[in-house]
């Protein structure tokens, strides 16, 4: 099963519509939970995520409890500003559930306190207070791939791999080893 993304109550379109586009271009599944400050037929969402609409495994939740109880919640994984664990330490699976807050209100209060142990944070040393909704969904859904190594097509049918450093440098060794 592939990654996945689920924004709580998000509220602007071309924000959804960006993120459904990096789903399709990822093969991640995207889970809208409402209420949604918008239509997912929306002329702003449906232009943010060009033609690739069609190519999204979409699901629309009525709430919070609706979602939850569709999902196995040991594969979910919460992201907020407020959080204090790096993403770069969350126990990424290939078969995550990646979870954001609304745009305007971020993560719920409720979900930080039950599950501080599955929270995680894109470190800022910047004066903001927050990033973006789809440029911290962009990030945290890249690390995940990176971490797991999902593989994906390139646009030219080639594979398309998601390498750490170790690896380059492993690969470096066996060729000099080879040589040797």
């Amino acid at each position: 099963m592939a990654l996945q993304i689920a924004l709580i109550q998000p509220q602007i379109p071309p924000n959804t519509g960006n993120i459904a586009r990096l789903c399709a271009a990822t093969d991640s599944a995207l889970h809208l939970i409402e209420p949604l400050g918008f239509s997912v037929n929306d002329a702003d969402v449906r232009r943010a995520g060009l033609d690739y609409w069609d190519d999204v495994d979409l699901w629309v939740h009525p709430n919070w409890f609706a979602f939850r109880d569709a999902m196995d919640r040991g594969r979910c994984l919460y992201f907020s500003a407020k959080a204090t664990q790096s993403y770069w330490s969350a126990p990424y699976r290939p078969n995550s559930c990646l979870v954001f807050g609304s745009e305007t209100e971020g993560m719920p209060l409720r979900i930080l306190e039950k599950h501080p142990e599955r929270c995680f944070t894109i470190p800022m040393s910047g004066p903001v207070r927050s990033l973006n909704l789809s440029t911290a969904v962009g990030i945290v859904l890249y690390e995940a791939l990176r971490q797991t190594r999902k593989e994906t097509s390139a646009a030219d049918g080639r594979s398309a791999r998601f390498r750490v450093e170790a690896d380059r440098t492993e690969q470096q060794q066996l060729a000099t080893d080879e040589r040797g």
